[in-house]
């Protein structure tokens, strides 16, 4: 399976640009690691965010083995294309979810809850997060905590039915949000709105969403020859024969 270059570069605008919705989400898990005992500046406010994309990249890299299990198992070759077409479908969701100032979307984030709370109980060995190890593991936790975004993003990574394209994917994603949620995590200041208006808003967006229609539209345009390599090179695959 070749690297899934559309889906990655994708991923990590979408953290990039949903880093208010990050913070609007997590802003007290992230500031509150600041007031814990132990808090160093910089590195302390860089370990449970390190956790929590490593918690991204573990959560792909299981949901785009299962993904790819389940191909396995199917051996249909248009049950791949349609999985890789479904990819698009959720690049284009996750766009319109960057792009959603009302709120109509956020029926996105529900999914997950439920796991959430069972997850919760794991937390109590590891507070008061006084050393790095804990911190880490906190991260790790925050990492499945259920977010709108990073539960999108985890359908993407199962669709892509490859552990290594589904752990880069959520990799891409948690890089994307450090910026903001590490800037959260040190000082409790809510940094980076610039980057939330205005054209660079619209301009992001409108990169996430091509990314998308060009993920399903790619197995036709690869039948001309000129557009064939490049997107070769992004991870497209022509449809099946």
């Amino acid at each position: 399976m070749p690297i899934d270059w559309l889906a990655i570069g994708a991923a990590l605008l979408a953290g990039l640009m949903g880093g208010v919705h990050c913070a609007a989400m997590c802003g007290g898990i992230a500031t509150g690691f600041s007031a814990m005992r132990g808090h160093r500046g910089g590195w302390s406010a860089l370990q449970p965010n390190l956790g929590r994309v490593g918690g991204y990249v573990l959560a792909g890299a299981i949901a785009g083995g299962v993904g790819g299990g389940i191909l396995a198992a199917a051996r249909s070759p248009w049950l791949a294309f349609g999985a890789r077409m479904m990819v698009g479908v959720v690049l284009v969701l996750v766009a319109l979810r960057l792009l959603d100032r009302s709120g109509k979307l956020s029926f996105l984030g529900r999914p997950g809850a439920a796991l959430w709370q069972r997850l919760r109980v794991l937390q109590r060995p590891l507070l008061p997060a006084d050393t790095a190890v804990k911190r880490v593991a906190l991260g790790v936790l925050w990492g499945w905590m259920p977010c709108g975004l990073s539960t999108t993003m985890l359908a993407a990574a199962w669709l892509q039915a490859d552990a290594r394209n589904g752990a880069l994917t959520m990799a891409a994603f948690g890089l994307g949000t450090l910026p903001l949620m590490v800037s959260l995590t040190w000082s409790g200041a809510r940094l980076g709105q610039w980057l939330q208006r205005g054209p660079w808003r619209m301009a992001l967006g409108g990169v996430v969403l091509a990314a998308g229609l060009l993920t399903l539209a790619a197995p036709w345009l690869m039948h001309i020859p000129a557009l064939a390599g490049p997107l070769a090179a992004l991870g497209c695959l022509p449809p099946p024969r």
